[in-house]
């Protein structure tokens, strides 16, 4: 183990000696030095936090306070309302289309929220939605934002990328953008295309370098595409409506986003908590910031060490990748017929029989607001103290539960 994950490990066991394990922990010290690296890497345009990365209210409010952080996407629109009442943030970016009537009648019956909250559509039955729950004469303007596929379509059916919206082309653009903004009851304000193929693919996944020489490959000629084409888009839609901001990239393509003249601003959430699909990623690596801790309870045999619990897998393709990482002390492992487990984990490896009953073994999850779904509070660690706060979990909130 290096001396300094030896320091960490020690600072993050006195911080929390007096908690019960399964404890999540945030590195205060990491998460502000990667608020700070990544308003640098945005090169001076403004970063609305993804809220589904964070999932703690405090630590939304943490980073908006930064320079060069302003606005949250939101998941949902219930959560999206939630953030507004809430005082965390009076621009609020749903990133994904809402049918939730219920939220909808609430967002269409106060003039506050609806001034606040932008939910996206990529299809006027979204509109037709909105209009079934409040005909457009009996509530305020409903804030829309027009979301563009990203995704990398070189011939045929062959397809690079999310399935995310219909509208691919800069024709399809305009042309739902002027449907848009002859229906009554709503205002275009916004449009957004997320290259996920590029800020959510890491090019240099550990141990596969055939396959991250084909990544590379793909997003050296899929990026250029993009730039192009979401330009064509923005000034198609332009020609329909003001459009107040443009919306793109993420954690993993912040800079190269960034540098692109038609978008107004980035978004990024992942990067303050560091998990550890971002160690596969050449641009730029987010220091770990995000973890959690689990009690050694058996010593089955020589170097083997079970935790209890572990478990906590990430959504996406399932594979080793979606499974949390032992962190600390360095040189743990999974056996690989077992994994990580839903009530106990084995790890092996030499420093196991270090590892006595009680002792603390530090996880890095995979993804980074997921580690919130699985706990009522992380603690915010600063020096050797550590003070809780209640995740969405924790204050009562499953929006996608």
């Amino acid at each position: 183990m290096t001396a300094e994950s030896s320091a960490q490990q020690k600072r993050l066991d006195r911080a929390t000696a007096h908690l019960e394990t399964p404890v999540a922990a945030v590195d205060l010290a990491a998460f502000d030095a990667n608020a700070a690296a990544l308003s640098v890497r945005s090169a001076g345009k403004p970063i609305r936090v993804a809220s589904k990365s964070v999932r703690v209210r405090a630590l939304l409010e943490r980073v908006l306070q930064r320079p060069g952080w302003s606005g949250v996407m939101a998941y949902t629109l219930p959560e999206a309302i939630w953030l507004v009442r809430s005082g965390v943030s009076d621009d609020v970016l749903v990133a994904y289309p809402t049918v939730d009537r219920t939220a909808i009648a609430e967002l269409t019956a106060d003039p506050t929220l609806a001034a606040a909250i932008t939910i996206m559509v990529d299809d006027p039955g979204h509109l037709d939605l909105v209009d079934a729950v409040t005909a457009p004469g009996r509530r305020p303007p409903v804030r829309i934002c027009l979301e563009l596929d990203a995704s990398w379509r070189p011939a045929g059916p062959l397809h690079v990328g999310v399935r995310r919206s219909p509208v691919h082309s800069a024709a399809q653009a305009g042309a739902l953008a002027r449907r848009l903004v002859a229906r009554p009851g709503f205002t275009l304000v916004a449009m957004m295309a997320y290259e996920a193929h590029i800020a959510g693919l890491g090019d240099a996944p550990p141990g596969q370098a055939l396959r991250a020489r084909a990544i590379r490959a793909i997003q050296r000629r899929a990026l250029p595409e993009l730039l192009k084409r979401r330009m064509a888009a923005v000034r198609a839609v332009r020609e329909h409506a003001d459009l107040e901001f443009v919306n793109g990239g993420g954690t993993g393509s912040m800079a190269a986003t960034a540098a692109d003249p038609s978008v107004t601003e980035v978004a990024a959430g992942s990067g303050l908590f560091g998990p550890t699909l971002f160690d596969a990623y050449r641009a730029w690596r987010p220091t770990p910031a995000a973890f959690f801790a689990l009690s050694v309870v058996r010593r089955p045999a020589p170097r083997i060490a079970t935790v209890l619990g572990g478990g906590w897998i990430a959504s996406g393709p399932t594979g080793p990748s979606r499974q949390p990482t032992p962190w600390l002390p360095q040189g743990l492992r999974f056996r690989s017929d077992e994994g990580a487990g839903e009530v106990q984990t084995p790890l092996i490896g030499e420093v196991a029989d270090q590892l006595r009953p009680g002792d603390r073994v530090w996880f890095r999850h995979a993804k980074a607001g997921e580690l919130c779904e699985h706990v009522n509070e992380v603690h915010l660690v600063d020096g050797d103290t550590a003070t809780p706060a209640p995740t969405y979990r924790g204050e009562g909130h499953a929006f996608l539960g």
